[in-house]
């Protein structure tokens, strides 16, 4: 085990406030002070890394330099086996400037076509970085398959046409305990518990 200083405070290199609140719920019983990159007005680094790894660590250390602080960001997106894992990194782009996911959704279903193959997968990236540089990663990934059309209103993103392996449900028709019990952030999220709690 690293020697690694309790985290006091952490700034969560989002400006989504969702993310904020899901990520306090689950980290306020190991840090004490958690704030956004939002509420600090730190600037939204462009994401240019190839893969939800690069992203993450890109958005952390952005967040820890110009904080100073320890930095949490997390990136990740889903993928489809037979558009060679797209959208990917591309998740929330595909989604436009005005967030539309139905838009999103339809054009995953529409450049999928009908193929026997509708096999895909969400992934979860998180990084945590000190400001000296340090850096821990964690990962979550669950498979399943893209169902057409989008049902339930639970959940956000492409939650509405991705059903788990083995479920009969989609993401969309769970609710977020059911969800993050086996989610690919709740995975990722419980990995970087295990690494706070040691």
């Amino acid at each position: 085990m690293k020697n690694f200083k309790p985290i006091q405070k952490l700034i969560l290199a989002t400006h989504n406030e969702g993310k904020l609140r899901e990520f306090r719920e689950l980290l306020t019983p190991y840090i004490e002070t958690i704030v956004s990159a939002g509420m600090l007005n730190l600037p939204e680094p462009e994401e240019t890394g190839a893969t939800f790894t690069e992203n993450a660590l890109l958005k952390a250390k952005s967040a820890a330099s110009l904080s100073g602080v320890v930095a949490l960001a997390d990136d990740s997106g889903l993928c489809v086996s037979a558009l060679g894992g797209n959208p990917g990194i591309y998740s929330a782009r595909w989604a436009g400037p005005n967030k539309d996911f139905l838009q999103a959704m339809t054009q995953v279903n529409k450049e999928l076509g009908d193929p026997p193959d509708r096999s895909a997968y969400f992934i979860c990236v998180l990084a945590l970085v000190w400001p000296d540089g340090r850096q821990e990663i964690f990962e979550g990934r669950i498979d399943g398959d893209i169902v057409w059309p989008p049902q339930g209103n639970k959940g956000h993103g492409y939650d509405p046409i991705f059903r788990p392996k083995g479920e009969g449900r989609r993401f969309a028709e769970m609710d977020d305990a059911e969800k993050s019990a086996i989610s690919h952030r709740g995975i990722a999220t419980r990995k970087l518990l295990n690494f706070l709690r040691q």
